[in-house]
């Protein structure tokens, strides 16, 4: 008996119950790292969530539909936005912070733009010289294992509270429950382990007595998110936000490289042609500056294309772009009505956290899977010390200093940024080495 292949390629649309219930795992996905970013920097919970929706719906448009990925808020920004509006956890900054800190956005966003130009001129090879696998499989490692931290805390704590039994329980059995979905579901069930996983540690939770349906329908049922204008004179952000572009470049190009990869492998086991994605990195850098520029806009913090997303995706062999405009369009509708973003926040952090153990784990493995893929030479030396370097920098940049800050000479130096920068430049000055060549 022939093997049914399930899945869905980037230009296939789920039927609308499917596409639906795709879609709401994939805004589960995101929310949780979106809105913590909007908690860390001081900006609005719903007008983060609408700016998520809104750049993602940009992004597909600019990309033509060709490129399956979500926009959310990036931590890579974290400290340097927090420079800008001083913000403490859950304190809403000031309009007057927020609006600086969009005008350092909106200029990094002309970073992307402008990385994104250069490779579509010169082509994919260009950008390889600079990106190697070695590179981008390194960071995409960094970025998820400097994640650990986060989910490992927050499902402890509940987000920000004392370590107790009971978070550790809603934690442990969500993500369990995940991986056990996403290992023995068949059919069209793979395809919802994240969402599963998260409504059964929802359950579990409530039975806990961990969550409080009360402020569900606390305030207006409807309400506008709070838009801000960005301060076109706020060349402080701009000196301070504007680099971190930098690491979100490679980071996008290893998620593009990682998509390639497992969008092709569905191709192949469905009898489809090959799906070219690896070679659209051009238009992908110009779609995420014009996500940053227009989340900005409205007053929503820094972006990228999110690892998460990209995970379930790889999870559940779903691939499909409208599940992902759906979604940017659910997560509009959400932030405009007060009761569904209230529902998704009544979600214990110690619940969502615990699925964003294995996400944020498979964020890091996918960097393996990219060096594996790409054939990267792990006996070369020069392979060995650019990813050695990127390794050490942003993992104890990342875990050895408050915020990920590196002091340096009277400077504090992001983390993930500074192993991006120093990686690219390792690999460039080494490339001047001749290749190894066998000794008899």
């Amino acid at each position: 008996m022939k093997n049914v292949v399930h899945g869905y390629l980037p230009d296939e649309r789920p039927p609308l119950g499917k596409l639906v219930l795709f879609a709401l795992q994939q805004i589960l996905v995101m929310f949780p790292a979106t809105v913590l970013v909007a908690l860390l920097t001081g900006f609005h919970v719903s007008t983060t969530i609408f700016a998520s929706g809104f750049a993602t719906l940009c992004f597909i448009l600019v990309t033509k539909g060709k490129i399956p990925l979500y926009y959310g808020s990036s931590f890579s920004y974290i400290a340097a936005i927090v420079g800008i509006t001083g913000a403490k956890f859950g304190v809403t900054a000031p309009d007057a912070l927020i609006s600086a800190a969009q005008f350092g956005i909106i200029m990094s966003g002309l970073v992307s733009i402008l990385a994104g130009v250069i490779v579509s001129r010169f082509g994919l090879s260009s950008i390889e010289k600079v990106l190697p696998p070695s590179v981008t499989g390194s960071i995409a490692i960094v970025i998820g294992i400097s994640l650990a931290s986060t989910a490992i805390t927050n499902a402890a704590s509940n987000g920000g509270g004392p370590v107790l039994n009971i978070n550790w329980i809603a934690a442990l059995v969500t993500l369990f429950a995940t991986i056990l979905f996403s290992v023995y579901l068949k059919g069209v069930w793979a395809q919802l382990p994240i969402l599963l996983g998260i409504l059964f540690g929802y359950a579990v939770s409530f039975a806990l007595g961990m969550v409080d349906l009360t402020q569900i329908f606390a305030g207006n049922i409807l309400q506008a998110p709070h838009f801000t204008l960005p301060d076109f004179s706020a060349w402080n952000a701009v000196f301070a936000i504007m680099p971190i572009a930098i690491a979100t470049i490679p980071e996008s190009t290893a998620h593009l490289f990682q998509l390639d990869i497992y969008v092709n492998d569905l191709a192949r086991k469905k009898g489809a042609p090959e799906v070219k994605i690896a070679d659209k990195l051009g238009i992908n850098l110009i779609g995420d500056g014009i996500g940053d520029i227009v989340s900005s806009l409205f007053g929503g913090p820094a972006g990228t294309n999110y690892g998460e997303n990209l995970s379930t995706m790889a999870i559940t062999k779903n691939f499909s772009v409208w599940v992902l405009g759906a979604a940017a369009v659910i997560t509009m509708f959400i932030s405009f009505f007060s009761p569904l973003t209230n529902l998704v926040r009544s979600i214990p952090s110690s619940v969502i956290n615990g699925a964003c153990i294995y996400l944020f784990g498979i964020i890091g493995a996918q960097g393996i899977a990219i060096m594996i893929e790409r054939k990267v030479d792990m006996f070369s030396s020069k392979n060995l010390a650019v990813i050695a370097v990127i390794l050490i920098v942003g993992l104890g940049g990342s875990y050895g200093f408050p915020g990920g800050m590196i002091p340096f000479n009277g400077w504090n130096l992001p983390a993930i940024a500074t192993a991006s920068v120093v990686g690219i430049l390792l690999n460039l000055a080494l490339s001047f080495k001749k290749a190894d060549t066998t000794v008899e």
